[in-house]
């Protein structure tokens, strides 16, 4: 069944949508991501214009996301006081982000830029994530015990000033790198129509020590009200937020998360990082070959209008 999108000036299979939803809300809730690292590039590749996908992702993450974390929530895996300063500075950084996005979009250089984006940041994280999870199944496979360290063992970023106890977390360490992880988590997914779970959970876990119990949940809980605040943005000033879209998206996304929350409790970790790492990969190598092979259409039509005409 065809709908159009007044928005994005396209018509899409409502089963389509639905299902892109679900699936991705079911990785949401399974590895404790927005989901949108992966559902904007399929918009993209699917047609939707990269300004409307970016917008318009931001809401179904956040239908997602509200689900997932509620799950989490209810078995006391989230860490409201840490969930607090990264909201704080996520929104600060979604301000900037949105601000960019406009720039380039007035520019005509949105497009460019998001692939990009999306090569580099995914590149580079999904490699950096596919080596770790590697070797941790190795090691799983040869025997081999690795003592980590404790979730209380601290490194040079937590004797940094404004130390700040997080009970739920067990941690008495600098607030700086917590804002700062939350302003950089908040301009990309402003900017790109990502969650950045898939950046907000390991820097939590690697770079904080924040125990595992609560790292899921808590960055949920920032993704929600981070993307919360960017849907309003986007849809206030680039005006690029096609509700019918997300609202499809939506759907499928709520019910997905509730299984992938659930069927995260069964599956071990180190295979959860290596699937994860190779979705991203994928998803970099497909924005890769998008920006060095010749286009089917390699023209584009636009109504140009005078500046400051509306």
């Amino acid at each position: 069944m065809q709908i159009y999108l007044p928005i994005a000036e396209l018509s899409v299979n409502l089963f389509f949508l639905v299902g892109i939803g679900g699936a991705v809300g079911f990785l949401s809730g399974l590895f404790g991501v927005g989901g949108g690292f992966l559902l904007t590039p399929l918009l993209i590749f699917s047609g939707v214009p990269s300004s409307v996908a970016v917008a318009s992702v931001t809401g179904q993450v956040v239908a997602s996301s509200t689900s997932g974390a509620l799950s989490h929530y209810k078995r006391g895996g989230v860490d409201l006081h840490l969930a607090l300063y990264l909201v704080v500075s996520g929104i600060i950084g979604a301000f900037g982000g949105v601000a960019t996005f406009s720039l380039l979009r007035a520019a005509g250089q949105l497009d460019l830029f998001i692939a990009l984006g999306f090569l580099v940041l995914l590149g580079s994280v999904g490699t950096m994530m596919l080596i770790e999870s590697v070797q941790s199944l190795l090691r799983s496979r040869s025997g081999v015990v690795v003592r980590g360290r404790r979730a209380q063992q601290h490194n040079w970023m937590h004797g940094l000033p404004w130390r700040v106890r997080f009970k739920k977390s067990r941690l008495y360490i600098s607030v700086l790198p917590v804002l700062g992880i939350g302003v950089i988590i908040g301009f990309l997914g402003s900017l790109l129509g990502v969650g950045g779970g898939f950046i907000m959970v390991p820097a939590l876990v690697y770079l904080l020590r924040v125990p595992g119990n609560v790292v899921i949940g808590t960055s949920l809980l920032q993704v929600v009200a981070m993307m919360a605040a960017t849907t309003i943005l986007h849809a206030v000033q680039s005006q690029s937020v096609d509700i019918l879209l997300a609202f499809c998206l939506m759907v499928g996304g709520v019910a997905g998360a509730q299984f992938g929350a659930s069927a995260n409790k069964y599956l071990r970790g180190d295979q959860l990082r290596a699937l994860l790492a190779l979705l991203v990969l994928a998803v970099a190598i497909r924005f890769g070959l998008s920006l060095v092979l010749t286009p089917d259409d390699i023209y584009s039509m636009a109504v140009l209008t005078p500046a400051g005409a509306r």
